[in-house]
């Protein structure tokens, strides 16, 4: 390094960790500091004036008189950010119960950060069993624990490592200050856990966009619980997201078999309802976006020009954006308004955000068909990809993008997800369903998947998130071909291949999180999370309503007033009152996130800001 890294060491007994750091080859800077009020006190313990001037010879400093839980306060420490901050074994003194250790490590917590360096550390060390993690071995029960994961979430921090606490590194370290004696604590299987700043969470906006339909300008909102998924451009052509990584293995185990050609025209995220269900019938209309036109006319020169890309493909425009919720920087608590423009489902509306691909590779398909349009390049490639395919060419037609479904809310239901879609004539005698089903069956096998035939086809099919593509099958007028079509779910796949513990990972923002695949990692190499052990927090919502009940608009609002942290919703009750005419709901959400420090504080502001929502968007009263 080209400067020493600047340690803060708190709680110090008799300094000989300081001192220990201090003698050490790795150029540090130490800062050591102890909560007696007398330098007196702290020579009572043996070794201290050693340790202090083996610090100070180092040009180090000792400080008295800081508390651990005021930092922020200290008027020594004004002015410096420290690249670590070091508490080993906290421990409130004499017999202190699990509740008054974790409340000294939150606080501790709360207060670190204010002396913290945006990506400095904060090294806890505890004696086996009190972090309650499953870490520890033996475990405890989660309220005999200092939960220390919880407490630290509260400042914002997530768990990125632990390890053992190598007392055996530091020769001359002696802990001291068990139970406030001049005790050592336990230091056998006692473990280091290091701590580091998690991103703020992302805010839900009702993004307006324009893109042309069947010929026609049309200018809509998308909703604001899929603000996130849009516009990310995870499948452009220098994209490192595990999506698009997918992808191209996906790409390049198809391309020996036959000859692949991707489309590149622009694709729109809306279709019409008429055409979607010409093209296809079989998708469940209650998985629609249903999206109303904006009446309303918009001033085009205060519109933003900015084109976003999705994939190889030039996306809709991004013509103004609305905050539908604001994160304050204090509590994080979320605040809703809801634009009274936005129509989240209904029967009239005209147009819906795409739920597949299919009906635009149909027109794409149609449009290469048509002999002028032919590129010569793909007549070119499919000559050489014949092979044993005689006289008629073995070509696929492929295309990826962004597609979205309007699921309830679940551990594995994705509202959005990228789809990636082959179709193709294939010669029947060859039997591509069979050899399909080969080729995908060895590359997806080693991940977890399995081919299940159906009456149609193939379902693809992987534990615990349960469909994840299909192959179908489907005769044409000619009886020698057969055309085959191919639909692979890459955010699921994404999620088996790199064994990510949640698909919300995916859409991260965090550093951590693509820094991991810019050296384009080949599908199969684990994914190193930078949040270990994340709690998760339960909590029940209670309401009267005499409206007919609409679940998938409270799905809606539970998503955008929880910023996508609720992992699961289950409806626990149903009561309908004799007399009243209204029924009350009582439903179990769990709150819980892989890619942000959850604390309970902040889950509980997102369940009240819920609560909120309800009252004043579904007309409903809490109970």
């Amino acid at each position: 390094m080209s400067s020493p890294m600047s340690m803060l060491l708190v709680g110090e007994g008799n300094f000989s960790f300081s001192a220990a750091l201090c003698r050490s080859p790795s150029a540090v800077s130490v800062t050591a500091t102890c909560l007696q009020q007398q330098q007196e006190e702290a020579l009572r313990q043996e070794g201290a004036l050693n340790n202090m001037q083996t610090i100070k010879d180092s040009g180090g400093r000792v400080l008295f008189e800081v508390d651990s839980t005021k930092l922020g306060e200290c008027a020594s420490l004004q002015g410096h950010l420290f690249d670590r901050v070091v508490f080993n074994f906290p421990h409130c003194g004499r017999k202190s119960g699990v509740k008054k250790n974790r409340q000294l490590l939150k606080e501790f917590f709360l207060s670190c950060v204010e002396v913290l360096a945006e990506d400095g550390e904060v090294h806890v060390s505890l004696c086996n069993g009190q972090g309650g993690t499953p870490a520890d071995q033996p475990r405890r029960e989660r309220h005999n624990s200092w939960q220390v994961v919880a407490m630290a979430a509260e400042a914002r921090l997530v768990l990125s490592d632990v390890r053992p606490f190598e007392s055996d590194k530091y020769q001359s370290y002696k802990c001291t200050g068990y139970r406030s004696q001049d005790k050592g604590f336990h230091l056998e299987n006692a473990l280091l856990h290091v701590f580091t700043r998690s991103t703020p969470f992302s805010c839900p906006k009702v993004f307006q966009m324009e893109e042309t339909v069947d010929g026609e300008k049309v200018q809509y909102n998308i909703p604001a619980e899929l603000s996130d998924y849009t516009s990310r451009g995870f499948l452009t052509s220098d994209s490192v997201s595990p999506v698009k990584l997918v992808q191209d293995f996906l790409l390049a185990s198809l391309q020996e078999k036959w000859a692949v050609s991707m489309m590149t025209e622009t694709l729109p995220l809306l279709l019409t309802a008429k055409r979607l269900h010409l093209c296809c019938p079989d998708i469940d209309r209650t998985l629609f976006y249903w999206i109303h036109a904006c009446q309303k006319e918009l001033n085009c020169e205060a519109c933003t020009s900015t084109d976003e890309l999705e994939g190889e493909v030039r996306g809709p425009r991004v013509i103004s954006q609305q905050a539908d919720k604001v994160l304050s920087s204090e509590g994080g608590d979320a605040i809703r308004s809801l634009s009274s423009d936005v129509d989240r489902e209904g029967g009239t509306a005209l147009y819906v955000l795409r739920p597949s691909l299919r009906p635009l590779m149909e027109a794409l398909v149609a449009k290469k068909e048509e002999p002028e349009m032919e590129n010569e390049h793909v007549k070119r490639t499919t000559v050489e990809h014949r092979g044993h395919w005689n006289d008629v060419p073995s070509l696929l037609f492929g295309v990826s993008g962004l597609v979205f479904r309007n699921v309830p809310i679940n551990q594995w239901a994705l509202p959005a997800f990228h789809e990636l879609l082959f179709t193709g004539v294939l010669p029947k005698k060859y039997e591509p369903l069979k050899v399909l089903e080969q080729t995908l069956g060895t590359l997806l096998a080693p991940y977890g998947v399995s081919m299940v035939t159906k009456q149609e086809g193939l379902h693809l099919m992987a534990q615990p998130m349960g469909f994840i593509g299909k192959v179908l099958a489907n005769n044409t007028s000619d009886v020698s071909l057969l055309n085959v079509t191919v639909s692979l779910n890459l955010d699921l796949l994404a999620v088996l291949m790199f064994s990510l513990p949640d698909w919300r990972l995916l859409w991260s923002r965090d550093p951590r999180f693509s820094q991991q695949f810019v050296a384009r990692p080949t599908p199969g190499t684990p994914f190193m999370a930078y949040s270990l052990f994340p709690e998760l927090f339960s909590f029940d919502i209670s309401f009267w309503t005499g409206a007919a009940w609409e679940e998938k608009k409270f799905h809606a609002l539970v998503r955008e007033a929880s910023c996508g942290t609720v992992e699961y919703v289950k409806l626990i009750d149903k009561f309908s009152h004799p007399d009243l005419s209204q029924t009350s709901y009582c439903y179990r959400l769990v709150y819980h996130s892989h890619a942000h420090a959850l604390s309970h504080t902040q889950a509980l502001q997102f369940h009240k800001c819920l609560e909120s929502s309800l009252s004043s968007c579904l007309e409903v009263t809490i109970r």
